[in-house]
């Protein structure tokens, strides 16, 4: 590929990359969040409760991160449209994330529980596969839905 059409697509796609950069280094901060309350948790409840615990506080500090910094620039709609369908992505996001853990330790803790009924598993299940999966999902919601683009403003014809 030469060097003007690597130009040109990043070019195409450099609003895309530095959105992605941002949410990333959000996500990464409620990332730390997440994992921090969930192991504090998880020794004193269960798996479920741990992740919808963490997964709330996390998610209320990535939705200030990404509303004022990942999407600063796009039209506002209101704080409570915003964290409502924020939050509602979220809990599918969560979901996804609590299936992972239901396959950990609902359906393969069954069967190997001293493998898949552990710390170190709960981590893996929710923190590493529901994550991934779930974090592709909410790029998608919020940017699409939630964080709405600026429509460009058309050039008005005018007959002549």
């Amino acid at each position: 590929m030469s060097t003007s059409a690597l130009d040109r697509l990043y070019q195409r796609f450099a609003g895309l990359v530095h959105e992605l950069g941002k949410f990333g280094v959000v996500g990464a901060i409620a990332y730390v969040i997440d994992l921090i309350i969930f192991n504090a948790v998880y020794p004193h409840s269960n798996i479920y409760l741990a992740q919808v615990v963490s997964g709330s506080i996390a998610t209320t500090a990535a939705f200030f991160g990404n509303r004022h910094w990942t999407w600063r620039d796009r039209e506002r709609t209101g704080l409570g449209r915003e964290y409502g369908l924020y939050f509602g992505f979220n809990v599918v996001g969560m979901l996804i994330a609590l299936a992972c853990a239901f396959i950990c330790d609902g359906i393969l803790g069954h069967y190997w529980p001293d493998i898949f009924r552990t710390q170190l598993a709960a981590n893996i299940a929710t923190k590493g596969f529901g994550l991934v999966l779930g974090t592709m999902f909410r790029f998608w919601a919020y940017r699409r839905f939630v964080f709405i683009a600026t429509e460009p403003k058309s050039a008005v014809v005018q007959d002549a």
